[in-house]
């Protein structure tokens, strides 16, 4: 097996292209490893989970709208974006993770198993229990105040 990308010419005029890889199973998900890239580096970052991540991003603007007046309520995003309103009120939750989880995920670095449907059940509002629950917790403890929110004065 050739460790770099192949393109020929059939006798047919139709493209071969060979991109050697291999599949396996990290994290709970398959992924592709590529071997040695043209430039000789290595690029095999972390798979994030896209319905995860978008399901994030959702969460902030629908609650920056709500928050800005831009809808008056929730049935009235949940309307205005043809979706029902349970599915809106579980997706606005998301925006109350710990934010080292948001940033886990974002990164692909959450645990196996994490999924938009174990998000969207009900899930504390304490940080701690959230990493717990959701399988973020280290046996350590977190340094007091390391996520507090402090405003200018």
């Amino acid at each position: 097996m050739t460790t770099k990308p192949t393109i020929t010419v059939a006798e047919n005029g139709n493209l071969h292209i060979h991109i050697p890889m291999i599949l396996r199973r990290m994290q709970g998900r398959k992924r592709i490893i590529m071997p040695e890239t043209l430039d000789g580096k290595y690029d095999n970052p972390l798979p994030v989970q896209n319905s995860v991540a978008q399901a994030l991003i959702k969460s902030f603007a629908w609650s920056e709208m709500i928050e800005t007046n831009q809808v008056k309520s929730i049935t009235n995003l949940g309307g205005r974006l043809g979706v029902d309103g349970s599915y809106v009120t579980r997706i606005l939750k998301l925006s109350t993770l710990a934010p080292d989880i948001i940033e886990a995920i974002f990164n692909g670095e959450e645990p196996d198993g994490l999924s938009l449907t174990k998000l969207t059940k009900s899930f504390p509002m304490n940080w701690q229990e959230q990493r717990k629950i959701f399988g973020f917790h280290t046996g350590e403890r977190l340094p007091d105040g390391l996520f507090h929110t402090h405003l200018p004065e």
